[in-house]
């Protein structure tokens, strides 16, 4: 376990939370909690169904004095979208001005906080998308192929430019997560929030990140078949949710 900084940064922002939905990473997420801690942002951590030593490395941060993270468990595994959902739920009821979405696998650069902190204090978009395609070095080509189709079919569908669709590094202000309802479950969950969102003429923003590949060890819980079909299955789904969601508009109007 790495050792906390004791200089924590200082962050003049509303109520914010930075959101870490984990499964089976018990050998990653102590150093990705400790670099989150270097912020005074309060950390929740969605423990969704492990069934490794996950639970135990949580209750060590949770029995920590005054400490800012919250764990909420799952006592299955449902999936990325549903302990989103969880998070984004505690988020709204808990009055976040919104939160900042990492993934517990180490593969997001901590220190790029700041840089959705400072989007959020120049420009207070509603939601914004950490971008991987600045910098690809070290993404296999299958993958970056895969993200730049995907994200130009999201962008298309959206009515906003979204350069990585498939990036779990994001902030999203709790007004959006009141107004969305979520239908999916998975990792499709990730590409729905920005389909609605872009319906709704949310301001949308895309930021420059880095993705650490060097993990050796490394092993992704994104099943390329699968997730593909979820995928495809997610675009012909949009099609019914933009016709209703346009009926209700007009409807409204």
């Amino acid at each position: 376990m790495t050792a906390q900084n004791t200089n924590k940064i200082k962050t003049d922002f509303p109520k914010i939370a930075i959101l870490i939905p984990s499964y089976n990473e018990c050998t990653r997420i102590s150093s990705v909690i400790n670099n989150c801690l270097d912020y005074d942002l309060d950390i929740v951590i969605i423990n969704d169904g492990s069934t490794d030593a996950t639970d135990q490395t949580l209750k060590e941060f949770e029995s920590k004095p005054n400490n800012k993270v919250t764990v909420i468990t799952h006592s299955v595994n449902k999936g990325k979208g549903e302990a989103l959902k969880t998070g984004f739920a505690h988020a709204v009821n808990n009055n976040y001005y919104g939160v900042i979405t990492i993934d517990a696998d180490g593969q997001h650069d901590t220190k790029e906080i700041t840089d959705f902190l400072a989007e959020v204090g120049t420009n207070d978009p509603d939601l914004i998308v950490g971008s991987r395609f600045n910098n690809t070095k070290g993404m296999p080509f299958l993958r970056r192929f895969v993200n730049y189709f995907t994200s130009w079919i999201i962008s298309n569908i959206a009515g906003q430019k979204i350069e990585d669709v498939q990036s779990g590094y994001r902030y999203i202000k709790t007004v959006v997560l009141k107004n969305i309802k979520l239908e999916t479950k998975n990792f499709d969950t990730e590409s729905e929030i920005l389909l609605k969102a872009g319906w709704f003429d949310y301001k949308i923003a895309n930021i420059p990140i880095r993705t650490i590949y060097f993990l050796d060890d490394f092993k992704s819980h994104v099943h390329p078949v699968k997730d593909t079909i979820k995928f495809f299955k997610l675009v012909f789904r949009s099609n019914s949710w933009k016709r209703s969601f346009f009926k209700s508009k007009r409807i409204a109007i």
